[in-house]
């Protein structure tokens, strides 16, 4: 069971399971001697009971972290039921905003540093709008960095729908 830490709006750990689960898994990005993980990346870890989070020293319900962590990030239940659905999938997901997206999806038995991304994913709501500029500007970005464009869609029973967007040359 990993123990983490939750301080300044980021999940940290520097038990021996986290570096184990980052080595085997990929869950998490080492930043020196710590693993930080992803808001969404720590849901999931609490949901699968892999990971403990504390603050002041006392356990965070798993309740009470997502409430935390919508005040930092207001699409944080979206984001956790795409990034739930793709790791158990068997997809890598990481966070993806140098690039402006929410996440960077990696093929199955794709290792990060091993080889690119091969998504780079956006997520939304089905009662969300979603317009064709800001669809236009997701597909440019997927297509500057040689990705292809993944939208998912969550519906009010958190099931996820994807698209995959690429050009085609007429």
């Amino acid at each position: 069971m990993i123990k983490a830490i939750f301080s300044s709006g980021k999940v940290k750990s520097t038990s021996e399971d986290a570096f184990s689960l980052c080595e085997k898994s990929r869950f998490g990005e080492r930043v020196k001697d710590k693993i930080e993980y992803s808001l969404a990346e720590s849901i999931f870890l609490v949901s699968e009971s892999k990971m403990e989070v504390y603050l002041n020293s006392k356990l965070i319900s798993e309740t009470n972290l997502l409430k935390k962590f919508r005040k930092i990030d207001k699409k944080i239940e979206i984001k956790s039921a795409v990034f739930s659905d793709l790791r158990k999938k068997g997809y890598i997901v990481k966070t993806a905003l140098k690039f402006g997206a929410e996440f960077r999806v990696y093929d199955r038995g794709v290792r990060p540093g091993d080889d690119h991304a091969k998504w780079i994913l956006y997520t939304t709501s089905e009662s969300d709008n979603f317009d064709w500029h800001d669809f236009s500007a997701k597909n440019r970005v997927a297509h500057s960095t040689k990705k292809k464009l993944l939208i998912a869609i969550v519906d009010d029973e958190s099931d996820v729908l994807y698209y995959e967007v690429s050009w085609v040359k007429a």
